[in-house]
Order: structure tokens, then sequence, then C-alpha cells
């Protein structure tokens, strides 16, 4: 594990796996290092890509500077391309891949983006989060309820059935999700009013948004959408995979797309 310091002082952790070109891997609400996707994901990358999975800031070994804003995480990511070398690709999950969007708007030296579902929504049908959810959340943790804003999230935002989240929380990974739960006022903050943002029309790096064939009909409806409002866009759909992509089916996709 490795730290570099944000624009603002802040210390991010990171470390690198393999040898090759710079893939930065931007995780979603609640992941980090030490939970989600990313370490498996770099370990099936390491043999052709330099793989750099970091903890975003306020969650596992990062620091959380107050105030929290989206364009000091956009910085995190700049510090980090900047540490690899000056230039990367980046793939993103779900706000993860928002953030991601907004990083290459924002001008930074991104070669090749790789986008898995940004929790747009285009208001087309199936399940819309609440507008104020980030106003809610920030409620939540302010009175130090955690579980509560972890519930919030699941429940009212992703939409999943109201005993998901109570079944969740007799397991051990509900430890690990209130532990981060802090930052999904920031994953919030990223996705704004959750439309599809108008930056994404100035991004003219080469980007692959990509969805699964089995994913909610929301998150569904927003790949083709948002890979239409790219200049240098195109979709695609993985069979049998949903919102919570298996690392094996996305692998191929991504290593394919920045090797291209």
């Amino acid at each position: 594990m490795a730290k570099v310091i944000s624009k603002d002082g802040t210390s991010i952790a990171f470390e690198k796996t393999g040898t090759g070109p710079p893939v930065i891997v931007v995780d979603g609400a609640l992941c980090s290092r030490a939970f989600g996707p990313s370490v498996k994901l770099a370990r099936l990358l390491a043999q052709q890509f330099t793989v750099i999975i970091y903890d975003r800031r306020g969650r596992n070994e990062s620091g959380n500077t107050q105030p929290y804003s989206v364009e000091r995480e956009i910085e995190d990511i700049e510090a980090i391309i900047h540490e690899v070398g000056g230039s990367a690709c980046l793939v993103g999950f779900s706000s993860g891949a928002a953030l991601s969007l907004r990083a290459a708007a924002g001008g930074l030296n991104i070669t090749k983006l790789l986008l898995y579902e940004p929790p747009y929504v285009l208001n087309m049908g199936g399940y819309n989060p609440p507008a104020d959810s980030e106003a809610q959340l920030k409620k939540f943790i302010a009175s130090g309820q955690r579980g509560g804003a972890v519930n919030f999230f699941m429940h009212k935002m992703v939409g999943l059935p109201a005993i998901f989240p109570v079944v969740m929380r007799l397991m051990p990974v509900w430890t690990k999700l209130k532990a981060v739960a802090h930052t999904l006022p920031y994953d919030a903050a990223i996705l704004g009013n959750f439309s599809l943002p108008s930056i994404a029309s100035n991004v003219k790096t080469p980007t692959l948004v990509v969805g699964g064939e089995k994913t909610a009909r929301t998150l569904y409806n927003v790949v083709p959408r948002l890979a239409d409002s790219m200049p240098n866009a195109k979709h695609i759909f993985l069979k049998g995979q949903t919102h919570n992509v298996s690392v094996k089916a996305i692998a191929p996709v991504l290593i394919d797309f920045f090797n291209d």
C-alpha cells in the first residue's frame, strides 16, 4: 500500500499491481480496497496492465478532509494519475462510473474510459430514487444513524426490497457497510439530481458504456442513452449480468477495449 497527497492535503491510499499501461479502478458506493470487486479485478488484469486500486476519500485508509466536494474527489484521481506517469485508463463502477465521467469532463488526462452502469435516471419507467437523497443521507449521518443511512441507500436509492437491508443487518458484512456509511452522501452529491449529465457531451475520451442484460430497467435504459450523448462512445450489454457484475465477465471486455 502506498499513499499520494491530493491537492487539498488529503492522503489517498492506493496500491499497484501488474505491468503495462496504467488502469485506475474507481469504486462505487461503500466499496474500497477492503471490500468490493477491485482487488479481484486487479488480479485478472495484472498480466497486461498496471492496475491501480485506491480508497476513495473517507474510506478505509484514505483521509477525509472536510468540507467534502466532488471537485476534491476529482483531484484525488488527478493526483493518482500524476503519480503513475501522467495519464491512465479509468474503469468506474456505479457511482464510481459517474465520478469517472466527471473526471474526464474536468479535463484529466484519461486515455480511455469504461463506465459500468452509472446510476442515472431517465424517467422512462423503473425505480427512481428520491431527489433529496443527499440531504436525507446527511441527516442520518449527522444524527449518528449509520445503519439508517445504509438502509436508506439500499432501499430508497437502489430500490431493493425493504427486507433486504433487514437481513443484511444479521450478516457480518453489515459492520463493514456501516464503517463507510458516512461517505454515502458523497456518492449522492456526485449523482446530483440523478439525471443524465449534460457534461457527457463534452467528453471526447474514447468511452465504452457497459451494462448487464439482467440489470434493473432504470439502469438498463441509461446505458445506450449515455453512450449516444457522448461524441466518442459506444455501448454493450453483458449476458447474464446485473448491477453486481462479475469481475470474470467484465475483465475480458475491459482488456479488449483498453488494448484496442
